[in-house]
């Protein structure tokens, strides 16, 4: 499942997190991904709390931007989380979108690739217990951490294009993508991160696809592919998503969107477990409870079946 900070449902906001992650952990799910959107408040901050008060479920974040955010302020914070959940917490990690970094934050999009190996030069060692010494061009880290034995987080990067796919087949536990269809992901992003993996010297299993898609279990079609396509209008312009939609022959998000009748939204995971991924990560998008609960069962259903 996917979640936020904005469709918690609060205020009080920490409160309807914890509330939220124990109805999905006694529902039977066992990992939930949360995103951290520019305008949110922090993310980890409240999972802090979830994870001290919320046992069992596991948490991931679906994607930290790391532009805004210095890889041993990071470290110190999922280390953090680490001794909080032990072995629960999951650290997905991304780029954000050069809209977002330059006009809001006035931090460079030049060279992300580079920026995101240089952040991994840092931040992985210090994970892992071991002083960071990285002079990059970008980012510079040096120093280590008093982790007091916490175990370090898998980390996950957002990769599509193919230099970001051997860098998180390389040196990572694997992607996370949005908005990207099954013939990107049979075609180029699994095999691509596959294939890293095994020129790193790593068994292809010791990467993983994590694919995340709005989701809606109705019979309303036309209902629901219009709400998406106002919900999730946003991605169509941003480059990296517009490619993927593209290439998949999807004329807007609200295409990529898996929605239908159970038959339906089963045979669209199915299809997208044919093509490689290991595991499928649902952004519910409507607002009906009873909507939502027949979405979540069907992803019960699924998951078990």
């Amino acid at each position: 499942m996917l979640g936020s900070l904005s469709d918690a449902g609060g205020p009080p906001v920490v409160d309807a997190v914890v509330k939220n992650l124990a109805t999905l952990r006694d529902e039977g799910f066992s990992r939930v991904w949360m995103t951290q959107a520019s305008f949110e408040l922090d993310v980890l901050t409240a999972l802090a709390v979830a994870l001290r008060e919320v046992d069992t479920i596991e948490i991931g974040t679906a994607v930290l931007p790391i532009q805004n955010q210095h890889p041993m302020l990071l470290a110190q914070r999922a280390l953090m989380l680490c001794l909080i959940g032990p072995g629960r917490f999951t650290l997905g990690l991304g780029l954000s979108h050069q809209l977002i970094t330059e006009e809001k934050w006035g931090i460079s999009y030049d060279r992300p690739v580079r920026r995101m190996r240089e952040y991994l030069d840092a931040l992985l060692p210090l994970l892992a217990g071991q002083p960071a010494n990285a002079l990059g061009e970008i980012v510079t880290a040096r120093g280590a951490l008093q982790t007091s034995n916490a175990a370090a987080p898998d980390v996950y990067i957002g990769a599509l294009g193919p230099q970001m796919l051997r860098l998180a087949g390389k040196r990572t536990a694997g992607t996370i993508t949005w908005m990207t269809g099954p013939k990107m992901l049979a075609e180029r992003i699994v095999p691509a991160l596959r294939q890293a993996a095994a020129e790193a010297g790593r068994p292809e299993t010791a990467v993983r696809v994590v694919v995340s898609l709005p989701v809606s279990v109705t019979d309303d079609i036309a209902g629901a592919r219009a709400r998406a396509a106002v919900q999730f209008s946003i991605y169509g312009g941003f480059p990296s998503y517009r490619t993927m939609l593209d290439r998949e022959g999807y004329s807007g998000p609200e295409d990529a969107a898996i929605i239908g009748d159970e038959k339906t939204v089963s045979d669209r995971l199915e299809e997208l477990s044919k093509s490689g991924v290991d595991e499928f990560v649902a952004a519910i998008i409507d607002a009906d409870p009873e909507t939502r609960a027949r979405a979540r069962g069907l992803l019960r259903a699924c998951d078990q079946s």
